[in-house]
């Protein structure tokens, strides 16, 4: 099924029934001057973190880390530097 297409004046108007529309699984796009602008959509569900970032690295989102360096050493103890940090912030 294509689409349905509003303009923004028509998608304010009927916004609530855009959204009965988008919960029954439609998918609305929103025009201005006839160009597409925005599109209202169910959300995706996902069955956990595996899967989202599945879903985020299939679209380009993120990606695999590459060649590790090796691991970061600890810069020079400095006693009383938490204190001092904490004591900024407030």
């Amino acid at each position: 099924m294509d689409d349905e297409r509003y303009t923004t004046y028509e998608a304010k108007a009927r916004f609530s029934e855009l959204l009965k529309k988008v919960r029954e699984g439609r998918t609305i796009t929103v025009t201005y001057h006839g160009e597409p602008v925005a599109e209202i959509r169910p959300l995706e569900k996902h069955s956990g973190t595996a899967a989202r970032i599945e879903w985020l690295r299939s679209r380009g989102v993120i990606s695999a880390p590459g060649k590790l360096i090796g691991r970061l050493e600890s810069g020079p103890a400095r006693p009383g530097a938490l204190e001092r940090f904490l004591a900024e912030r407030d």
